[in-house]
């Protein structure tokens, strides 16, 4: 697999370890997208309750920070095809038992938490071992561009997800958890068919001391702990989401669909970006572009935030969907090269946690601050703190500011 020579998205796609690899990780967050859409109509619809929406969320987070240090040493202590693989069977059998509940009428709000609760677990465990993989199937210099069609793939599903899940259940309620079954039975199959050089095999029993390398190794490499603390704290004040519905219902007036058009505009964004960042990788400078990235995310959250027309705020989303793109396929290689085969699961277990922690914490923050100060003053606050961050970020990080290329 191995090669010194420029590979082009077109060749990289051609590669079938790659290929399988694309796959699996696709109709994995396809699966994911239509859940989140599936199981909170679901459960709104039981109780009416926008508190048991958040609740959602939150137990599906609590998998992530418990089992961080486990899911890490998971994915470098076995083969990370077989961990993935076994994640999908998972979920795939908690989707059968959602649709068979769905279409016999038995589920209840108790149930839909507990089969939440296991998907978290199943997805705390897949993302440090998919993440893991991504260095060893990719050619040597494409480890730029291979991020890149991955996020984009990821994008896809973020915006094509929630549609076809919405659609699914309108159709029939245990539809979309019957499609959920076949993505994930799918991607355990292509999965399987990656072939992977240099996993690790051995199956030794990891003593607590190593179940906490991953924190180490990040705490003594500066430019890792700046990367992964700048996507924590970057998204964690600059995110927006939170506040769409209000300004799609209040400010700009948009109704529903609006909403629908906000949500899908920074996926929108990020495609687009993807598209070129596969075709034309960053050579150079790539420690300041990620800085930059971060600041033009953080510009165009002021913009949406004062913008009371629709073309405008849509444009906004764009260019930051774009912007973060930059900033995590540069941040997600940085970490993979950066860090020893052996220890990608662990490290990948924290980052994976941070970038959780981040999107939660964030709609949280959002809405605190929207209560306390306003919509507008929130999102402006927000936006410029991000910016305030990667300046602060670029002096307490002087070598990964310096960083010139990736690969």
């Amino acid at each position: 697999m191995a090669s010194t020579l420029p590979i082009g998205a077109t060749t990289l796609l051609r590669q079938s370890p790659f290929l399988f690899f694309l796959l699996s990780r696709s109709l994995s967050r396809f699966s994911s997208q239509i859940a989140a859409v599936a199981i909170g109509w679901q459960i709104y619809d039981m109780t009416g309750r926008a508190f048991d929406l958040g609740m959602v969320g939150l137990i599906q987070f609590l998998p992530t920070a418990l089992l961080v240090f486990v899911a890490g040493s998971a994915a470098d202590r076995y083969r990370r095809r077989r961990v993935v693989q076994f994640c999908q069977l998972l979920e795939a059998l908690t989707a059968l038992y959602l649709c068979w509940g769905s279409y016999a009428g038995f589920l209840t709000e108790a149930q839909l938490f507990a089969a939440t609760f296991v998907l978290g677990i199943a997805g705390a465990f897949e993302s440090p071992a998919t993440a893991a993989l991504l260095p060893l199937i990719a050619p040597t210099g494409t480890l730029q561009r291979a991020s890149a069609l991955s996020s984009g793939a990821a994008q896809l599903a973020t915006i094509a997800g929630p549609a076809l899940g919405g659609f699914a259940y309108a159709v029939a309620p245990g539809l979309p958890y019957g499609i959920m079954v076949v993505f994930w039975l799918a991607g355990m199959v292509f999965t399987g068919a990656i072939d992977v050089m240099d996993e690790p095999s051995a199956e030794e029993h990891a003593s607590s001391k190593d179940l906490f390398a991953g924190v180490r190794f990040i705490r003594d490499n500066p430019a890792i702990l700046g990367t992964s603390s700048l996507d924590l704290f970057a998204v964690l004040f600059g995110g927006v989401t939170a506040l769409l519905p209000i300004y799609a219902r209040d400010i700009l007036e948009a109704g529903p669909f609006g909403l629908g058009i906000l949500r899908a505009a920074p996926a929108v964004g990020a495609l687009l970006m993807t598209a070129v960042l596969a075709r034309h990788t960053i050579s150079r400078h790539v420690g300041l572009r990620m800085f930059q990235a971060v600041m033009i995310f953080g510009a165009a959250t002021v913009v949406f935030a004062f913008s009371h027309w629709m073309w405008l705020s849509v444009a906004a989303l764009a260019i930051l969907g774009a912007a973060d793109t930059v900033s995590v396929v540069i941040r997600f290689s940085l970490v993979q090269i950066a860090t020893p085969n052996e220890m990608r699961g662990r490290v990948g277990a924290v980052n994976f946690l941070f970038i959780n922690a981040s999107n939660q914490l964030g709609q949280f923050e959002s809405g605190v601050t929207a209560a306390l100060l306003g919509t507008v003053p929130a999102a402006v606050l927000g936006g410029a703190a991000t910016v305030a961050i990667a300046l602060l970020w670029m002096k307490l990080f002087p070598s990964l500011r310096r960083v010139e290329r990736l690969e």
